[in-house]
């Protein structure tokens, strides 16, 4: 038979009371639960953009979750830098990473917002009606102070009272249908954000 010691018979005894009081005083431990924790992206959709702070276009990787889960809201959860980018590869500057606080700002403005001549409060009003108002102004000016030929007789074709400002954070692409659209029309005066 086993010889216990003085001070192991110490040690379990004291293990054995300190495990009874902190039992009595409702520190028992709950059951276990034997399971991995489901991995925060899992139910997300993934998509592609664009930083739109600077003129250095950094990639993003955006994770929304609520697009496919049933009584969700769609809700950007995630943005990290997109590790297959040519420019950041991966990395985002401290603008660039706080854009879920960007995004879920109260203060954020989500329609379109306009201010008749002369008043001083601002309404909403949807992008069609926007999109409209900006394209009959454009139309108007054009008519108006489009020029054909020049003084001697030369045709130019010129727009010269409207320009357009591009977003320096677009893909070449972007940027070609952009100028693919603003030419034709007969402006100029066409520049790039990152120039600003």
């Amino acid at each position: 038979m086993n010889q216990m010691s003085r001070r192991q018979f110490l040690k379990v005894s004291g293990a054995t009371i300190a495990g009874s009081s902190l039992a009595v005083l409702g520190f028992a431990p709950g059951t276990a639960l034997a399971e991995v924790r489901q991995y925060k992206l899992a139910r997300t959709t993934e998509t592609r953009n664009t930083c739109p702070y600077c003129s250095v276009g950094c990639g993003l990787l955006m994770y929304g979750l609520g697009d496919n889960a049933k009584n969700v809201a769609a809700s950007i959860i995630h943005i990290e830098g997109d590790p297959d980018h040519p420019v950041n590869r991966g990395t985002l500057c401290p603008k660039g990473a706080s854009l879920v606080d960007f995004i879920h700002s109260p203060s954020r403005l989500l329609e379109p917002e306009y201010r008749a001549p002369g008043a001083t409060e601002w309404t909403k009003i949807s992008w069609d009606k926007a999109l409209d108002r900006i394209a009959t102004l454009m139309k108007q000016d054009r008519d108006a102070n489009f020029i054909e030929k020049n003084a001697d007789g030369q045709t130019v074709n010129r727009w010269l009272t409207t320009g357009m400002l591009a977003a320096s954070a677009a893909s070449n692409e972007a940027g070609y249908l952009t100028h693919k659209v603003v030419r034709p029309m007969g402006m100029l005066v066409f520049d790039n954000q990152a120039r600003v």
